[in-house]
């Protein structure tokens, strides 16, 4: 797997690993808008043990490297991986990629793009989607649009170039992802049919908004994973949650758990609707520049202190009772969430370009696209 000056091989060691999570540090800690992420986090979120991505997939990071100076210096990284979940949901034959980090080369994101396909390939994979963290609720799609911005959290950033790249190594667009803006404290902006759709949630339909309670929290995500299994089956790149998975993501919710946040909708006791809504951790994050110490503890335990923004990350109903008003009932509550608390703004998403329904709906709210993210794709 070798080009004429770039040579990329598999990361197989503890120290591949860490040049590995240490490349994008080199790469943007010049740029303001980027958000080191926690080291420690990184290495764990790569364990073949402690991650449950891993109960259903496998993957395969690799490093890029040229010569300089008589040495080899780390230019760009990439993983591939397949998963079983994906396959069980699409069928076989597609592979992903993903954690794409490189110095503006396209000989480099040749190099990288050809050693993903080849993995795949040798795996019975004909068709690469991607970049994906690992999967689309992790990190997700190229930043095509929205540099000035910092990224949200579970959000990238790259700078400009990336897309060039990612197009002159022979990748084409799959899907755009977009972000959507909302000042959450500001309810002229709403169109008074959400208000009147709310409204008429309990009084006509029965169904009742509550908030989640961290003590009950890995079982109240066992509940999201089956509204999300349902809500969300028809989108592109859809793959279910499994109850590991569910169970991974519940122990990293505990972090950043906000019972103002955390929304249920139940009708007859039944659980119907979930939105899930996090305080935007990276705004600490940026202040622990990667590390939890000497000092970057102290900030995560002021981070209720530092934190002014969110990021509605899961909103979504049944499609049974998506004639009911949930979804208005939960946008209203948080513009009442955002009334009594800190957090006054926020990002909605990502959100399929082609998901007509939910972008009429951040529309009516009076939001605003300000990112996208392209997820590419490639057939060999």
């Amino acid at each position: 797997m070798r080009t004429v000056s770039v040579d990329v091989r598999a990361v197989s060691s503890s120290r591949d690993l860490r040049e590995f999570i240490e490349l994008p540090f080199r790469l943007h800690s010049s740029s303001p808008q980027w958000v080191p992420p926690l080291r420690l986090e990184r290495r764990i979120f790569h364990s073949r043990r402690m991650n449950a991505y891993f109960t259903h997939a496998g993957a395969q990071e690799f490093l890029a490297r040229t010569m300089s100076g008589g040495g080899q210096r780390v230019v760009g990284r990439i993983s591939a991986q397949v998963d079983g979940a994906y396959d069980a949901q699409h069928g076989p034959g597609t592979g992903m990629f993903g954690f794409l980090e490189l110095e503006d080369d396209p000989e480099v994101a040749r190099a990288l793009v050809d050693t993903a396909q080849a993995w795949l390939a040798e795996r019975g994979r004909h068709h690469m989607i991607g970049p994906m963290d690992f999967t689309m609720n992790d990190e997700c799609g190229v930043l095509i649009e929205g540099f000035e911005r910092e990224p949200m959290i579970k959000q990238p950033w790259q700078p400009p170039h990336y897309q060039s790249l990612c197009e002159a190594a022979g990748l084409t667009k799959a899907i755009d992802l977009w972000m959507w803006e909302l000042v959450i404290d500001d309810r002229e902006k709403i169109r008074p049919i959400i208000f009147e759709l709310a409204e008429q949630c309990e009084a006509k339909y029965g169904v009742k908004l509550r908030h989640m309670r961290r003590r009950d929290l890995p079982e109240e995500i066992k509940v999201f994973g089956e509204v999300y299994n349902a809500a969300w089956k028809d989108n592109w790149g859809f793959v279910p949650y499994s109850d590991s998975d569910l169970k991974h993501y519940a122990e990293e919710l505990q972090l950043v758990f906000d019972k103002n946040w955390f929304m249920v909708a139940e009708k007859d006791g039944a659980t119907i609707g979930i939105a899930i809504t996090v305080p935007d951790v990276n705004q600490v994050l940026k202040k622990m520049n990667g590390r939890i110490l000497p000092f970057g503890w102290w900030h995560f335990l002021r981070r209720a202190k530092i934190i002014d923004r969110v990021r509605v990350g899961f909103l979504g109903v049944k499609p049974e009772y998506r004639h009911t008003g949930t979804a208005a009932r939960f946008y209203v509550e948080h513009f009442e969430m955002a009334h009594a608390t800190p957090q006054k703004w926020g990002e909605m998403g990502w959100i399929l370009e082609t998901n007509r329904a939910m972008n009429r709906g951040m529309e009516a709210m009076g939001g605003r696209v300000v990112k996208r993210f392209r997820v590419y794709e490639s057939r060999f």
